[in-house]
């Protein structure tokens, strides 16, 4: 897709502090670009304003009965039923492209990146995306939550594995315990998307992964092909140094199934480590959590997208996604 046709949505709807674009559009394997959805994610920082400001503008992105409603009633859906975000789909532009739009406030958008308290939009930001404004460098915000990710996934991976096999892990991440993953989404979905974005999660996580070399937690080994084969420290003490650097909340409910003990760091402030005595364990208990925030975000923001959407735009949806399903499985 052209940049001019990717940022087209910014010029219609009201201004925001972020923007990003991701879909199967962007992958050069799609074999239907001009018809596939592409999706955004907007976060600004008064929904209840920005909706308001978009009634006026775009009427006919909502269905029918939440522009019936108004903004507070949009709003008080999304954040009290769902995770915060409330999705617009099946929006046309220009008789072109059809695309999807998600709006959330800032505050929940760094929230989620930093804690992975709902484990949605952090999720989806460990992912390549096209970001086309960031007024408040969430970019930089999103380190955080990319390091946590590149920690989870070396937790659930073997001694040795392939760089492949660790971007197909951190991509895979987000959809543990996703309920759409049982009935209605492309099973090769994780496998599609690290083909086709290989090189970009590879900048996306260079530094890390440099960064943990450099630590001695990783050792990339000699090989003629195209992804390197990584030998990764397979130590207690390698698997808590990947535990530090998961969110502070995930450490937390670790801390509250496998135990904790108080240390004095370096500025004399007393901190808490999860007591970590295999490292199965930990990997365990580390997934168990992921796994249960992601089945309780998916189920929520179902119910949410089925309120806010319509029965028809819902049924819709799913359609298209269980359509997916199938395609994959034959």
């Amino acid at each position: 897709m052209e940049k001019v046709e990717v940022e087209a949505p910014l010029h219609i709807l009201p201004s925001v502090e972020f923007c990003c674009a991701y879909g199967s559009s962007f992958l050069p394997n799609n074999q239907d670009k001009t018809t596939t959805m592409v999706d955004y994610i907007l976060g600004v920082s008064d929904p209840l304003k920005w909706h308001s400001e978009n009634l006026e503008k775009n009427r006919d992105h909502y269905s029918s009965w939440m522009a019936l409603l108004g903004p507070k009633m949009i709003t008080q859906i999304a954040d009290g039923i769902g995770v915060g975000v409330h999705f617009n789909p099946f929006v046309m532009l220009n008789e072109k492209r059809m695309i999807k739009y998600g709006v959330v406030r800032m505050h929940r958008l760094v929230e989620d990146s930093l804690n992975w308290d709902r484990f949605y939009l952090s999720g989806r930001l460990q992912k390549p995306v096209h970001v086309l404004v960031d007024n408040l460098d969430l970019v930089t915000v999103n380190e955080v939550n990319l390091k946590a990710a590149t920690s989870a996934a070396l937790l659930l991976l073997p001694p040795e594995f392939t760089e492949e096999d660790l971007y197909a892990k951190i991509c895979s991440l987000s959809y543990m315990g996703d309920l759409r993953m049982l009935f209605a989404e492309d099973r090769n979905k994780v496998k599609n998307i690290v083909k086709g974005s290989f090189g970009s999660f590879r900048a996306m996580y260079k530094p890390f992964l440099d960064e943990f070399t450099a630590k001695e937690l990783l050792e990339f080994l000699p090989t003629d092909g195209r992804q390197a084969a990584i030998s990764q420290d397979y130590s207690l003490s390698a698997a808590r140094t990947l535990v530090s650097s998961l969110p502070h909340p995930v450490r937390s409910q670790m801390g509250m199934e496998l135990g904790e003990k108080q240390k004095m760091n370096e500025y004399g402030r007393v901190i808490r480590q999860v007591i970590i005595n295999s490292r199965e364990e930990a990997a365990k208990s580390m997934q168990k959590i992921v796994r249960r925030t992601v089945m309780v975000s998916s189920a929520r923001q179902a119910i949410s997208g089925l309120l806010s959407t319509g029965g028809f735009n819902a049924a819709r949806y799913l359609a298209s996604k269980m359509s997916k399903a199938w395609k994959s499985q034959n």
